[in-house]
């Protein structure tokens, strides 16, 4: 079996010293762009990897991101911080991150599993997801210091010009204006929109984008439950049969519209989702996607920067604070 490259032989390919090869490693701030090239030219061609555990000794970071693990609550839709989870896992191990998970069942259990990690000194940064206006844990982790970012902008602030807080998030807005524009196009010309009621950031959004781009439609209410939202839709179709299609806040409410005009004898009736789960996609429902490793991409750009190794805190308003994913429509 062939001999792990060490630090000594990148030393030795570079021209440098040990030290130099760990400053690159750890601080390459500090070393000079054309030194700093020469290491990591030497660093690729050996493929040297730096000893995590004596890396973390050395350094006093345990290279580590936290992001709370939710409680299973069924539904459709929960495959979307699946495959985020997935995704920042596998991102963050390219940087030589590893990604921490812990579980609480309410935000006060999470607060203290936050101030457990702190002290212990397990993560360098936390990713937290789910935020909504008045979220307790982001002026938590603000008033502590600790680097995170939010998958979920800081809803009720100024999201761009001021934002609260590093944050990353789906453009809900333009996932449901592509929708109702897709259905435009084909000659719909009064569009339903099923969604949550009022008050949710994400609903909210996703309402918006409807809106902006539809003349005329009424909109329906209900909560994330598919048989409710199947008799809410089988209702609103009596009342205002000039429904010509239906754009959904999420995939589980998609279902229930595509249960109530399979019932109503209009299995024609277009009915768009938000998330394109498998299970859409198994009815041939076209849907929103939000693309979450895009996101997770993002988020760790936010925390360590596009090439960045070690988690460098910012700000959220001294520079580039937010990345917005523009979903895109998957039309079956």
């Amino acid at each position: 079996m062939a001999k792990a490259p060490t630090v000594d032989d990148v030393a030795r390919i570079a021209g440098v010293s040990r030290q130099t090869v760990s400053n690159v490693v750890n601080t390459p701030d500090i070393v000079r762009d054309a030194t700093r090239l020469r290491v990591e030219a030497a660093i690729a061609e050996l493929g040297y990897r730096p000893h995590a555990a004596a890396r973390r000794l050395r350094t006093r970071r345990s290279s580590t991101i936290g992001i709370h693990l939710d409680p299973y609550a069924g539904g459709i839709s929960g495959v979307v911080l699946d495959r985020f989870v997935h995704a920042l896992t596998e991102r963050a191990g390219e940087r030589d991150m590893r990604v921490l998970l812990y579980a609480a069942r309410t935000l006060e259990e999470e607060i203290a599993r936050l101030g457990d990690l702190l002290e212990g000194g397990e993560v360098d940064a936390v990713v937290v997801t789910g935020t909504f206006h008045g979220d307790p844990r982001t002026g938590w982790l603000m008033d502590r210091g600790l680097p995170f970012v939010s998958f979920g902008r800081p809803w009720g602030e100024d999201d761009v010009e001021a934002p609260a807080h590093l944050w990353v998030d789906v453009d809900g807005a333009a996932g449901t204006r592509a929708a109702t524009r897709h259905l435009l196009d084909r000659g719909s010309s009064r569009i339903a929109f099923l969604g949550w009621p009022s008050g949710s950031g994400t609903g909210d959004e996703r309402e918006r984008g409807w809106r902006e781009s539809v003349a005329s439609g009424p909109r329906w209410v209900v909560e994330e439950n598919v048989a409710a939202a199947r008799d809410v839709v089988a209702a609103g179709l009596v009342a205002d049969p000039g429904v010509t299609g239906i754009v959904c806040a999420s995939d589980s409410l998609a279902i229930g519209a595509h249960l109530a005009v399979t019932l109503a004898g209009r299995p024609d009736l277009p009915v768009i989702g938000f998330d394109n789960t498998p299970a859409v996609e198994a009815l041939g429902l076209s849907s929103v996607e939000q693309l979450p490793e895009r996101v997770a991409s993002g988020a760790l750009d936010l925390l360590m920067g596009e090439n960045g190794t070690v988690v460098a805190p910012r700000a959220a308003t001294a520079g580039a604070a937010h990345v917005l994913v523009e979903p895109r429509l998957v039309v079956r």
